[in-house]
């Protein structure tokens, strides 16, 4: 901060004057140097007096420096976070990494210029603001500040009331200049009463770019109809900016009739049908897995297999640790340290031929999270040369006798409760 103060006084000077570039080669630094130094002495009382208690570093300072004043506080308030003890204290402050804030700062503050809605040269859209291309908070107007990682994305501003007052006129100007547009909500909810903004669930947009597919095409999204007409968005994300849209409830391309009951039978139909192979899927990849484990060889000792197995539990998630706990007929109630705490007292108990079992399978479960389950254990039943094929043809047998029984066993229900 000193360092800063010394600068801005020789830029103050009249006789003789200076320029940052002169300071810059006067100290053997980079004009991006100086000009970050300087914007120190912009920091507001409260954020300058943390500088200098060392309540945050020259890291935070500086990005909060290039902040306007008004927000410049609620910068403050995201280079730290709250931890609670529990013993009914005060929560303690710890200060969070440099790049902690320079995220906020990016999600929270600085918005794209390029994808505003409005005529960014248009300084009458508000008057008291002016235009974006002469506006000092614009990261463009000065590159020696904004030559980091914050400006990478292109020019953009950093006042979001002046940027969201912007929004706001010109979708007034539009409207104005429009009244047969549709107002449309992008957000999720149900609007006010009276409300002119159509919702999500009352209009479908219509898709600029062309169809990648004979598929895409097909969809309602890709088309357009007698209905078709133009909308902006005044709330939800992308407020200003102008679409094509059908509102028409009786449009049959966008709105099409709700099916009929034969056709809700079928669907009915088809997802009994996609939940039976679904089921008949994991049961064969269960038993699968089963056959595998059945297979593998006694080899490592127990001390290793134990320390490997315990390390590869403690990476699986709850829902494959259950698997795992099925596989070999753990029963742990959770109010007891959950199914974890009953895997791990199994496998200190086990003898060599179950652990290196359950290596093999804890080793296929974890795989199974990060890449196609089926693609993975159907190499693992290659490796153990277990029969894949004949297991799901088995379990498909399986299904159908159940099916059989069950339907044999409604007209026997029947007729005893017409009997009684």
């Amino acid at each position: 901060m000193e360092e800063a103060e010394g600068y801005k006084r020789l830029l103050l000077l009249t006789e003789p004057t200076y320029t940052v570039e002169q300071i810059a080669a006067k100290v053997g630094k980079a004009p991006a140097y100086i000009a970050t130094r300087l914007k120190l002495t912009e920091l507001c009382e409260e954020v300058a007096t943390a500088f200098y208690q060392n309540d945050i570093g020259v890291g935070h300072a500086i990005l909060l420096a290039k902040l306007p004043a008004d927000q410049q506080q609620a910068g403050m308030k995201a280079c730290y976070k709250e931890v609670y003890t529990g013993s009914g204290e005060k929560p303690s402050r710890i200060l969070l990494p440099v790049r902690n804030l320079r995220f906020w700062i990016e999600t929270n503050i600085l918005l794209l210029l390029k994808d505003a809605p409005f005529n960014k040269r248009d300084a009458q859209l508000v008057p008291a603001a002016g235009s974006c291309a002469d506006c000092p908070k614009r990261t463009g107007q000065n590159k020696l500040l904004f030559g980091d990682d914050l400006g990478k994305q292109g020019d953009q501003c950093t006042d979001p009331a002046c940027y969201q007052s912007k929004v706001d006129a010109h979708v007034a100007k539009s409207i104005a200049a429009k009244p047969e547009l549709v107002q449309i909500s992008t957000g999720f909810g149900a609007q006010k009463e009276g409300s002119p903004v159509l919702p999500r669930n009352k209009y479908t947009a219509i898709r600029d770019e062309r169809p990648k597919s004979k598929d895409e095409a097909k969809r309602p999204e890709f088309k357009e109809c007698k209905f078709t007409t133009e909308a902006i968005i005044t709330e939800g994300t992308d407020i200003g900016t102008i679409h094509k849209v059908c509102a028409n409830a009786s449009c049959p391309v966008h709105h099409p009739k709700q099916v009929t009951k034969n056709d809700d039978a079928k669907w009915k139909a088809e997802q009994d049908k996609q939940r039976r192979e679904q089921a008949i899927a994991n049961i064969a990849g269960l038993r699968v897995l089963t056959a595998i484990g059945a297979a593998v060889p006694v080899r490592l000792m127990k001390r290793d297999l134990l320390s490997v197995i315990e390390r590869l539990l403690s990476l699986m998630d709850e829902n494959r640790v259950e698997t795992l706990a099925r596989q070999h007929g753990i029963r742990q109630k959770r109010d007891d340290g959950g199914v974890k705490k009953g895997v791990l007292v199994y496998v200190r108990r086990a003898d060599e031929g179950t652990l290196s079992r359950l290596l093999v399978e804890a080793s296929i479960l974890l795989a199974a999270t990060r890449g196609n389950p089926a693609i993975i254990l159907k190499e693992a039943a290659t490796i153990y040369k277990v029969d894949t094929e004949a297991i799901t043809a088995k379990v498909k047998q399986e299904f159908a006798a159940k099916e059989k029984a069950k339907k044999t066993a409604q007209p026997v229900s029947k007729v005893a409760k017409k009997a009684a």
